[in-house]
């Protein structure tokens, strides 16, 4: 995949210009990259990753490509508690698929999201893993952890090939406005 992949993952889910979002494991930032341009020079982000390297790796491909975009590089392992403001989005790409337990990780960034927040989760469509894949999750699968944390209309918004499990997608999953709604 390219970076023009990497935005039409994200794209649908993204509501425009601006904002506060996450890069929850960003590593090298393929998805930070996405995401700065789709938000463009009024957007903030957040790059959590636990390689120190890779966030400077990032940090140097952003300069060059986004330097408009403020983005904030934490070197913290996303399964603990961060210290972030109120987000209106988080993209998970290619990491939840490393945690076994989905829940408590979904509910921790469930706690960053405002009201109405939106959550993209970039993943491999199947259940079974691999050495490199531990614990993916399909689309359904992502329904139902999504449904069980307390986000709501999750769709899907695009596919890729893969070579490596067939096929990748992307999801939207949001923050009710209210705990009524």
């Amino acid at each position: 995949m390219d970076h023009n992949d990497h935005v039409n993952l994200l794209r649908a889910g993204v509501p425009g210009a601006g904002g506060v979002w996450a890069d929850l494991g960003a590593g090298d930032g393929a998805f930070t990259l996405a995401l700065a341009e789709l938000l463009g020079p009024g957007g903030e982000i957040y790059a959590v990753d636990k390689d120190a390297g890779a966030l400077r790796r990032q940090e140097q491909a952003m300069r060059a490509r986004f330097p408009e975009v403020r983005v904030h590089y934490r070197v913290a392992d996303f399964r603990e508690r961060l210290d972030l403001p109120p987000l209106d989005g988080v993209v998970m790409a290619n990491s939840l698929h490393f945690q076994r337990d989905k829940d408590r990780v979904v509910g921790l960034v469930r706690g960053y999201l405002r009201p109405g927040g939106r959550l993209i989760l970039v993943e491999y469509d199947t259940d079974r893993g691999n050495p490199w894949v531990p614990y993916p999750l399909s689309y359904q699968t992502w329904r139902e952890v999504a449904r069980r944390n307390g986000l709501a209309r999750t769709a899907l918004l695009s596919t890729r090939r893969s070579r490596f499990l067939g096929r990748i997608y992307s999801a939207l999953s949001v923050l009710a406005e209210t705990e009524e709604g």
